[in-house]
């Protein structure tokens, strides 16, 4: 098995950093490069940076902005929001991210996935699925920074993206983003267990225990959040030595 990745995640919304709950991200959090800079010193296995304002404002990604960060960025990289065409992934390669994030137009344009896998390998494409319960209580995928319903299930669509080509699935609870009351275990268990690519667990972390629990319980790849290093003294290499201490591989 491979060593957990724990994964700071970066949401940006109109020329600063931002966090939420449930996808409402409207708390400013400081500033892009300062947060980089943090996350060099405190042995981050990879960055996530999702521009949550690109897909909805119809525009393509800030390349020239990932292109100025990634050069501060010592960690490897995965960068979405916005992304539509094989092009913008290729583009986002070349600024300097490692892997690209597919949301909306994993849903939209599912052959976008194969496309980008075939000309640059699975390693470099993360699907994004963002998913929360609805009125029914079953789980249902969603798109546009969870504002549009898909009537698709997340496992479902999970095996279907790993089938296309994807070298990774970023698990996101909007139920659970931004409460810090845990992971969504159930759907994350759900998922990791019918595929066999990696599974990034994200949305709900509020301590080391709710990582532990969903690397555990879920089998997860990495966890990835947000809250938890914004909002609290709590930090990744902390939550290592803690997950190390119970049991879990971390990288080192």
């Amino acid at each position: 098995m491979l060593k957990l990745r724990v994964m700071p995640t970066l949401l940006y919304k109109d020329l600063t950093l931002v966090k939420g709950v449930g996808f409402d991200s409207w708390r400013r959090v400081g500033s892009l490069l300062q947060a980089i800079k943090v996350y060099n010193m405190r042995e981050v296995d990879e960055l996530v940076f999702m521009d949550i304002a690109a897909t909805k404002a119809g525009r393509r990604p800030d390349f020239q902005l990932v292109d100025d960060f990634a050069d501060e960025c010592f960690m490897p990289l995965t960068v979405g929001g916005g992304v539509a065409t094989v092009e913008d992934i290729q583009r986002l390669l070349q600024v300097g991210a490692d892997k690209v994030a597919i949301n909306t137009a994993a849903v939209r344009n599912p052959h976008l996935i194969t496309e980008g896998a075939t000309r640059f390998g699975s390693q470099c494409i993360v699907v994004s699925i963002d998913c929360r319960r609805n009125g029914d209580g079953n789980h249902e995928v969603f798109t546009h920074s969870g504002t549009k319903r898909t009537g698709l299930h997340p496992v479902q669509f999970a095996k279907t993206v790993e089938a296309l080509g994807a070298g990774e699935i970023l698990l996101t609870s909007i139920d659970r983003d931004g409460t810090m009351t845990g992971y969504d275990i159930e759907i994350t268990k759900a998922i990791a267990s019918v595929v066999n690519i990696p599974v990034i667990a994200s949305g709900g972390a509020g301590n080391y225990e709710h990582m532990a629990s969903v690397v555990k319980d879920a089998n997860v790849a990495a966890v990835a959040a947000a809250s938890i290093f914004h909002f609290t003294q709590q930090t990744p290499l902390e939550a290592k030595l803690y997950l190390k201490d119970h049991g879990v591989r971390v990288r080192t």
